[in-house]
């Protein structure tokens, strides 16, 4: 490996993929809620935060909508 390498001649060029970059977010969640997900993850081997992205995409991509009713 050398020791220095000369990166003054390089073009740079955008990143293709950075649409598909995932955007950090700060969400409050009860601890049930992590504990289902953090037990759900441990037995599919991933990272819960991942999980919870999965499902949320799958909500997004299928139009679901929670069900309230308030009461008055």
């Amino acid at each position: 490996m050398r020791e220095h390498y000369d990166f003054s001649k390089m073009k740079g060029e955008k990143n293709p993929y950075t649409k598909q970059l995932k955007q950090p977010v700060t969400m409050r969640l009860d601890k049930t809620t992590v504990t289902y997900f953090k037990s759900l993850a441990a037995e599919l081997d991933m990272p819960y935060q991942s999980l919870i992205n999965l499902y949320l995409r799958d909500c997004a991509l299928h139009h679901r909508k929670l069900q309230l009713k308030w009461l008055s």
